[in-house]
């Protein structure tokens, strides 16, 4: 019973400011989704991964090991996924891009967050920041048909990373007054996303449910399973292990939708996949959670 309580106190609030969102928008209010986001992924979540890895106490070499995992698994889920999707038939550009990256940033930092404090967070952003590398490069190729150097270095989330990481391999430190207003500056971040998610989710308008839904469960195991994988055979400790998991279980991101609109995919297709994984996610979560608490 204490278990089932902790996961519900740990998820509960994602899936509530999710919630909020969705509500909003079915009560036909204005949301400037592309305000709202652009403040978010520019100057919050940024704020928030710079200050988390120039403030943890983590080992360096922990966090080197992390990432090393993290590529692993992302290298293993990009090898299963490239053959499922060539094996079944499926169009590569419209299905393997979202099939391999999850929401890692709007719903995997606030449970790390929320899971396991700051430490939990500042695995969470070296392991976010690695996604990102992978699918602002090859990602962005799958989707395209060509690479995204200049996108990548661009990023400001991925900027915030490096420069984060620096700082924390340095152990330099910002002044007080700089941090306290980069702090107040990335607590926007993780409500306003998980507000915009499901704004997002309730404008979408899924497509092919059925297919969907068992992509998703495919997606679920295999990711979780790479998790699994890649922490047990880098050695990880326990909090390191558990949000590698969490990261790589993540459902379908709504930036796989917007990539799919604006370069020609198949987007009904992917907003199936995000709305039928995300759904997914209030049960697949918690119950990766309760394994691995």
């Amino acid at each position: 019973m204490n278990l089932v309580l902790t996961v519900v106190e740990i998820t509960a609030p994602v899936f509530l400011l999710g919630l909020i969102g969705f509500v909003w928008v079915k009560l036909g209010l204005d949301y400037p989704m592309q305000f709202v986001t652009r403040m978010a992924m520019t100057l919050g979540v940024p704020c928030l991964i710079f200050v988390a890895l120039m403030q943890t106490k983590i080992d360096p070499a922990a966090l080197a090991t992390v990432s090393l995992a993290s590529l692993a698994a992302y290298i293993g889920v990009i090898a299963v996924f490239w053959a499922i999707v060539a094996g079944l038939g499926l169009n590569r550009a419209t299905y393997l891009s979202p099939l391999i990256f999850g929401n890692t940033g709007n719903i995997g930092l606030p449970l790390a967050l929320f899971a396991f404090g700051s430490e939990g967070l500042g695995y969470a952003v070296v392991i976010f920041g690695v996604m990102a590398v992978i699918n602002f490069t090859f990602g962005i190729w799958l989707v395209t048909g060509g690479g995204s150097l200049r996108r990548l270095v661009q990023e400001p989330l991925v900027g915030a990373t490096l420069l984060g990481a620096l700082f924390l391999w340095q152990g330099w430190e910002t002044p007080v007054f700089l941090t306290n207003t980069l702090e107040l500056i990335g607590q926007l971040g993780i409500p306003l996303m998980l507000v915009t998610l499901g704004v997002a989710v309730a404008r979408l308008r899924p497509g092919l449910i059925g297919q969907a839904f068992w992509l998703s469960l495919l997606k679920f195991g295999l990711c979780a399973g790479a998790g699994v994988a890649a922490g047990l055979w880098f050695g990880l400790a326990p909090v390191a292990f558990a949000v590698l998991v969490l990261q790589l279980a993540t459902p379908v991101a709504v930036t796989s939708y917007l990539l799919a609109e604006k370069y020609g995919s198949d987007a009904q297709a992917v907003a199936g996949l995000v709305v039928v994984s995300t759904l997914l996610s209030v049960l697949g979560l918690p119950l990766i959670l309760a394994f691995v608490i």
